[in-house]
């Protein structure tokens, strides 16, 4: 039997209650060196949910795995024509007041770079540099039989045109791209090949259930060693493609701090968990601390 990849946590030992005082994640900003790890809780606020928090998408979603996805073609029809629909909402989100509050921190000198594990972009689109994408980005496809890469705007071209008059009407969006859909609206949705060599094409993400490539995995290692601290914003650390990098500051003796409204799978290794909204308390520290976040611009 085909083993699930690991989708919730409940804790097994009393954790210490979440916090509303900002001033030690503020003290570490303050001191310089703090490495961010983002998840998907940073950005509901800009309308793409997350996977666990209050009306999470694991609550009614079960997002596809990469055996799932290489294994059969009906399931690939059914993830492109939901990731096809989502696109269309998940391509336009702007990033939002804690995205800003993060590129403002990084630079002014505060931080020494970004993990994240989302998928948008949105921490670029925000004007954050050099951040490492530990589960990859929507923004690219990339074919599972010779390599070859491409830009996911061309193939939502090609895309619409093999499917001209798909327009069914999505329930939701979720935090992975794609859209809930029934199996009537999908259809008989028509999946593209690689243009160079005919093969298989998948978003180049990191489905639940496949591995982070290895050098990405060590470039966050070679992050976290470099770091004074580690601020989690926004992530649950049920999986362990995050929570190693807490584990690994906590046994270095780096201090782990966490924004989360929830209890997290890292709490045992932290200093604090701050419950206060992200968009609210990025941007009250930034201020705090005198750091210049910039406005939101219409777009």
């Amino acid at each position: 039997m085909r083993m699930r990849p690991t989708l919730s946590w409940t804790p097994t030992e009393d954790l210490r209650p979440g916090s509303t005082d900002p001033e030690p994640v503020a003290e570490a900003l303050s001191a310089g060196g703090v490495l961010v790890l983002s998840g998907a809780g940073i950005s509901t606020e800009s309308g793409i949910p997350d996977y666990r928090g209050e009306g999470g998408s694991l609550r009614r979603h079960t997002p596809m795995t990469y055996q799932e996805f290489t294994a059969s073609a009906q399931a690939r029809r059914r993830y492109w024509a939901r990731s096809h629909l989502g696109w269309r909402t998940f391509g336009r989100a702007r990033p939002n007041a804690g995205h800003r509050a993060v590129t403002a921190f990084g630079r002014h000198g505060l931080l020494s770079g970004v993990i994240t594990q989302n998928v948008d972009g949105l921490h670029q689109a925000a004007g954050s540099e050099d951040v490492v994408e530990l589960h990859g980005s929507l923004d690219r496809v990339v074919c599972l039989s010779c390599g070859a890469s491409g830009s996911r705007r061309d193939l939502a071209r090609r895309l619409e045109e093999v499917n001209a008059g798909f327009e069914p009407v999505a329930a939701r969006l979720n935090p992975d791209g794609d859209s809930d859909l029934t199996d009537a609206q999908v259809g008989d949705f028509r999946v593209v090949p690689c243009a160079q060599c005919g093969g298989v094409l998948k978003p180049d993400v990191v489905f639940f259930g496949e591995t982070v490539p290895p050098r990405r995995v060590e470039r966050c290692r070679e992050l976290v060693d470099g770091a004074t601290s580690l601020l989690v914003l926004g992530s649950s650390l049920t999986v362990m493609s995050g929570l190693r990098f807490v584990r690994q500051a906590a046994q270095a003796g780096k201090p782990v701090l966490i924004v989360n409204r929830d209890p997290t799978r890292g709490d045992r290794h932290a200093v604090t968990r701050l419950t206060l909204p992200l968009g609210t308390a990025l941007t009250a520290l930034a201020a705090r601390l005198d750091v210049p976040v910039d406005a939101d611009e219409a777009p």
